[in-house]
């Protein structure tokens, strides 16, 4: 078959093809492709890896863990991954039993590195699942496993042999969705069905201490009411996605102006610095799983893009997430109470009577 030449790269095939020659060398044959659905019965270990190591990143693999739960219920799940959260964000799942955590730098801690993966290595897996799209090093750490069954996708940027590669999709580029999507492809399952919202599994007991702080957050200022609902502000952002203070400003006089009956609270961010001049009462933990508490307390949680506002999503509170700067739809929330504010090159003024006119706030009651 003749190669389109509008798109043949004759260097990059090469270079492809000596990848594949060199990882088939070092890992050999990481069982046969196969062209028959990945089973439904008869996989009780899991192995996930996850190397990213962001915020973001990391509640994005939650979905995948919701659905592996919901199709293997009786299989246990480990994760290899490079996340310092994995713990807190991981370990509520009923199924998940070990997180490997990478150090994340290996090449600076070679003894944890190499530690880690022997420790993996031992066990043996029914399915290994490669879960990033992009990461070749996600692929040679599945590869390193011992797994009758492996998943991920396939892609210029992905080499080495296993048993279900799953062609990535065009038209879905959500970080969350993605790897559900894996999952049902390789099992033959409808990959248009609703698909799990990112969750951290917070407990009652973890909900209720977040409403109590959120009523002390309040009372120190002097606002014994919650009205019709508390507004949670996260004002930070990194890089372009930064709004800076007179943005808010402005945002927040029209939302106060059409919501003066729902209260506002400034989620303070890892610096322990108010974006907002400490004008409003305020909440700060270092502790993910109490910050998640907190959100979860609220009536609305809003922010620009980032990993605070994957955590509100995880933490099951609406959460209307204002992109200005990156893909909203590899980004952007989604699920019931989940919004995406497209403020690209809009003032901040027609963005808080957007988020106004939501129906969580427009339909809130008196608490």
């Amino acid at each position: 078959m003749l190669k389109n030449t509008r798109y043949y790269d004759p260097i990059n095939d090469l270079r492809r093809r000596v990848a594949r020659r060199l990882m088939h060398m070092v890992f050999g044959s990481h069982g046969q492709p196969s062209s028959e659905p990945l089973p439904a019965k008869g996989i009780y270990r899991i192995l996930v890896c996850h190397i990213s190591h962001s915020l973001g990143n990391t509640l994005l693999l939650t979905p995948l863990l919701s659905e592996l739960e919901k199709i293997y219920p009786a299989a246990e799940i480990d994760i290899l991954t490079r996340s310092p959260i994995a713990n807190d964000v991981y370990g509520r799942f009923f199924s998940v039993q070990r997180i490997f955590r990478l150090p994340a730098h290996g090449v600076g801690h070679p003894l944890q590195f190499f530690g880690t993966l022997r420790r993996m290595r031992k066990i043996r897996y029914d399915l290994a699942i490669d879960a990033d799209p992009l990461s070749q090093t996600g692929r040679l750490l599945m590869l390193l496993s011992n797994s009758t069954y492996t998943l991920g996708f396939s892609s210029p940027k992905k080499h080495g042999e296993i048993t279900h590669a799953v062609p990535l999709p065009d038209n879905l580029e959500s970080k969350g969705r993605r790897p559900v999507y894996l999952l049902r492809s390789a099992m033959g399952r409808d990959t248009g069905a609703d698909y799990p919202v990112p969750d951290i599994r917070l407990n009652a007991g973890e909900r209720e201490q977040g409403r109590a702080a959120l009523t002390r957050s309040l009372a120190a200022q002097g606002i014994t009411s919650q009205g019709r609902g508390v507004i949670g502000i996260f004002a930070n952002a990194t890089g372009p996605k930064l709004l800076g203070e007179a943005w808010w400003t402005r945002f927040i006089q029209v939302l106060e102006t059409l919501h003066p009956e729902h209260r506002i609270v400034e989620i303070i961010p890892a610096s322990g610095e108010s974006m907002l001049s400490s004008n409003y009462p305020a909440y700060y933990s270092s502790d993910l799983r109490k910050l998640a508490g907190v959100l979860s307390s609220l009536a609305v949680y809003i922010s620009a893009d980032c990993g605070i506002m994957h955590l509100a999503c995880a933490s099951d509170v609406p959460t209307m997430g204002i992109f200005t700067a990156t893909s909203s739809a590899e980004w952007g929330p989604y699920g019931p109470g989940r919004h995406v504010i497209a403020a690209y090159g809009t003032a901040p003024e027609d963005v808080a009577r957007a988020i106004a006119a939501m129906p969580e706030l427009t339909s809130g009651t008196s608490i």
